[in-house]
């Protein structure tokens, strides 16, 4: 196979991959827009369903309209604004993703605000880290196709790739501080006869974490092990499963409660432990916290 045709199969599974993930995130917004409806629009407005709704549709049309751009004839100026433009809505969607898993972690722990300015500095450096990667590629249009072909040298891989290390290690620490909440709150016992916020906040939590996981480590070995016409191939599913993910979780909490993530531990007489529930104030729909 010569050099041409190599170059040929890349630029297919680059947009396949491209084509794969939008289809995966129209269509869950398709499958869950009558849950959308019923437990978010026709809800009070609490942050929470802000921060569902701006994550759901700064993905959606972003996406989209990405798709359609890539999809355009390019020259060498657009298709040098198109990457940059791709590589800002990556980096807004993980920022907003960050942002929520923290916000739940925040509210698990009984709005614990040492634990948030941690978490908060956390961020901060992972997104500096990460806004370092931006413009980190060369681009060519290559004759016989109408979207942008990229391409990273093994130099300038790393750091893109360091990018996506820094989701994944704090989605190790949201995941690790989730489980030791759970452990702490039920006593290592995690199977009971009765289906609440907690057994939803560790399945959907383990669920999200295990997914990720699985998109998210072949996406950071193309930037480190791949070609340099397969690296960042898999940038864009990643990108989109995150969003669709924590887009269930939100939803799934928001079939309970209107507080969604804000949703924080407090007693249940009718259960012999304590559990995650909420008590909502109609008037600022912003949950209060009772730890004991």
């Amino acid at each position: 196979m010569d050099s041409s045709e190599v170059q040929q199969t890349s630029m297919n599974f680059k947009l396949y991959a491209v084509l794969v993930a939008d289809s995966i995130l129209i269509y869950d917004h398709m499958a869950t827009i009558t849950d959308e409806i019923t437990f978010i629009w026709c809800r009070p407005k609490a942050l929470s369903a802000i921060l569902f709704l701006v994550n759901r549709y700064v993905a959606l049309l972003g996406n989209v309209y990405m798709l359609s751009v890539y999809l355009l004839p390019s020259s060498d100026e657009s298709c040098q604004k198109y990457l940059m433009s791709r590589d800002l809505l990556f980096f807004v969607q993980q920022i907003l993703v960050c942002l929520i898993l923290t916000i739940r972690t925040y509210a698990l722990y009984c709005r614990s605000k040492r634990l948030l300015t941690w978490m908060i500095i956390v961020i901060f450096a992972f997104g500096g880290v990460t806004a370092g990667t931006f413009g980190l590629h060369s681009s060519i249009v290559v004759p016989g196709f109408t979207h942008c072909y990229e391409s990273y040298s093994e130099e300038i891989a790393i750091s893109p790739g360091l990018g996506w290390v820094t989701l994944l290690v704090y989605e190790l620490l949201i995941f690790g501080l989730t489980i030791c909440r759970i452990c702490k709150t039920r006593g290592l016992s995690l199977a009971t006869s009765r289906r609440n916020m907690l057994d939803i906040i560790f399945q959907d939590g383990a669920m999200y974490f295990a997914v990720m996981t699985l998109a998210n480590l072949p996406n950071i070995l193309t930037y480190y092990c791949g070609s340099n016409t397969t690296r960042g191939s898999l940038a864009t599913f990643t990108s989109c499963m995150s969003v669709t993910l924590i887009s269930r979780l939100m939803l799934n909490l928001h079939k309970s409660v209107d507080a969604g993530i804000f949703t924080t531990p407090v007693r249940d007489d009718d259960y012999d432990s304590t559990v995650l529930t909420t008590r909502v104030n109609v008037q600022s729909a912003i949950p209060s916290c009772d730890c004991y």
